[in-house]
C-alpha cells in the first residue's frame, strides 16, 4: 500500500487469544477507530478459555472475530510451501530454534490472514502484539504483501525472539510507554520503523466515571480495598494479602476484594491465592472474585474507599487508569512504566514491589488522611482525562495510517 494522507477504508486488528480478561482496552480502541469513521475487522490467533470470558461485550467480540489458527493440513502445506527462505536467511542464522519453530507455526495463520484481507478488502493490519501475532502479521507482509503494523505492550523479553523481523517489515510501530519505546530503539537499531508512536493504553472516562463525589472512610467504617489484576506471581495479590493480614493485626477492619482469573481459568494461580486466604485466616477478609465483566469491576471501584495493585513489575496498567478515572485513590508500585502514569503523592501513591509492610504502612496512613484521599481522588481523575483516554489511543492509530 502507498503512503498517503488518506486511512485506508478497511483495516484489521490482530489480538492474541481475543476476548481475554485484560482486554477491555482493546474494545474500547475499536469502538474508538469505528466513531472516528474506520471500518475495523477484528482478528484473533484463537479462542480463550471460556473461564477467561467475563464481559458483557465478549460475545459481540467473539462474533466478529475471525480466528486464524487452522488445523487444515492442506491450509499448512500451501503455506509451507511459500516458506520465504531468502527472506528469513539472515534472521534465522542469528535467531535461536524457537524462532524456527515460531515460523513454522505461524505461516498456517498469515496465509489464512492474508486471504481474508484480500476477500474482506482489507489493506493495513494492526497487530496488538509483538509476539506471535506479530509473526503472522510479517508473514503476510513479506509472502502476501499485506501492509501491517504492531504495539509494543511490555518488556521485548517477554515477546520472543525474531523482534528485528517483526519490527523491521513493519509500516510503523507504537509503544505504551517512553521507557519501553527507548528500549526498543536501544535493542533494535535500524530495524525499528521510522515512524514509533507513543500510544499509552486508553480508558473510556466517559463510562468510568462518577455520579457522585468520592467519600473517604468514615470513622468505625470498614477500609474497602479493591484490586484488579491478572491472577499471577508478578501481580503481587499475595503481597497485598500479607499487607491485609498486617493491617488487622494491627486493629484495622481492612477488608479486600480481588477480581481477576489466571491464565487457565481457574486451574492455575487461583488455587494459590485461595489456599493462601486460608493460611492467612482471612477467608472473611479477603474475597477472590474470579473473572468478572466491565459492569461489575465499574461498581466495585465506586464501593472502593482505596484502590491497590501490588504488582512486581507492569508496564504501564489499564487497572490503575480504570481506577484513577472512576476518581478513586491509587497506590501502586514504583516499577515498570507505572511512574509514567502515577506521580508519586499528587495523583497516586507508588511504594516498592514485593514490600507487604511497607504497603500496609501506606495504606494505614491513607485510611486516616481524608484530605488526601480527596486530593488523590481529584488529581487522578484529570491524569486519565487528560492523558489515557481510548480516544487518544484510537487517534494515535489514525495518524500512523496516515504518515
Amino acid at each position: 500500500m502507498q503512503n498517503n494522507s488518506k486511512v485506508p477504508e478497511k483495516i484489521g486488528i490482530l489480538i492474541p487469544q481475543f476476548p481475554g480478561q485484560t482486554h477491555i482496552f482493546f474494545w474500547r480502541e475499536i469502538l474508538e477507530l469505528q466513531n472516528l469513521g474506520v471500518n475495523v475487522t477484528l482478528f484473533s490467533t484463537r479462542m480463550p478459555p471460556a473461564g477467561l470470558i467475563s464481559h458483557s461485550w465478549s460475545d459481540t467480540a467473539m462474533r466478529r472475530t475471525n480466528y486464524l489458527v487452522d488445523m487444515s493440513v492442506i491450509n499448512a502445506a500451501l503455506a509451507l510451501l511459500r516458506f520465504p527462505w531468502s527472506v528469513l536467511k539472515e534472521d534465522l542464522r542469528r535467531e535461536p530454534r524457537e524462532f524456527l519453530k515460531d515460523i513454522l507455526l505461524s505461516l498456517p495463520a498469515a496465509r489464512r490472514l492474508a486471504r481474508a484481507c484480500k476477500k474482506e478488502g482489507i489493506t493495513h493490519v494492526h497487530a496488538h502484539s509483538a509476539r506471535r501475532a506479530a509473526t503472522i502479521a510479517a508473514l503476510a507482509k513479506v509472502i502476501w504483501g499485506v501492509d501491517y503494523s504492531l504495539t509494543l505492550h511490555g518488556p521485548m523479553s517477554d515477546y520472543g525472539p525474531g523482534q528485528g523481523f517483526k519490527w523491521r517489515h513493519a509500516r510503523f510501530g507504537t509503544v505504551i510507554t517512553r521507557k519501553l519505546r527507548g528500549e526498543l530503539r536501544e535493542a533494535l537499531g535500524g530495524d525499528v520503523p521510522d515512524q514509533l508512536y507513543l500510544q499509552p493504553m486508553g480508558v473510556d472516562t466517559d463510562e468510568l466515571a462518577r455520579n457522585a463525589p468520592y467519600q473517604p472512610p468514615e470513622a468505625g467504617e470498614p477500609l474497602k480495598l479493591f484490586s484488579c489484576g491478572r491472577l499471577n506471581m508478578v501481580k503481587g495479590h499475595q503481597d497485598l494479602m500479607d499487607a491485609v493480614k498486617l493491617l488487622r493485626d494491627r486493629g484495622i477492619d481492612a477488608r479486600l476484594e480481588i477480581a481477576g482469573q489466571d491464565d487457565d481459568g481457574g486451574a492455575g494461580y487461583y488455587a494459590v491465592l485461595a489456599q493462601k486466604i486460608k493460611d492467612l485466616n482471612l477467608e472473611d477478609h479477603v474475597t477472590l472474585l474470579g473473572a468478572i465483566g466491565a459492569d461489575m469491576v465499574h461498581q466495585k471501584l465506586l464501593d472502593a474507599h482505596i484502590f491497590v495493585l501490588a504488582s512486581w513489575h507492569e508496564p504501564l496498567g489499564v487497572a490503575y487508569m480504570e481506577a484513577m478515572s472512576c476518581a478513586v485513590p491509587t497506590v501502586g508500585t514504583d516499577a515498570g512504566g507505572v511512574p509514567e502514569l502515577i506521580e508519586h503523592g499528587v495523583n497516586g501513591i507508588l511504594v516498592a514491589p514485593k514490600a507487604p509492610e511497607i504497603l500496609a504502612d501506606t495504606i494505614e496512613n491513607l485510611a486516616t488522611d481524608g484530605e488526601k484521599l480527596k486530593a488523590l481522588s481529584a488529581a487522578g481523575r484529570d491524569t486519565i482525562v487528560h492523558g489515557f483516554s481510548s480516544h487518544k489511543g484510537a487517534e494515535t492509530l489514525i495518524e500512523g495510517l496516515k504518515a
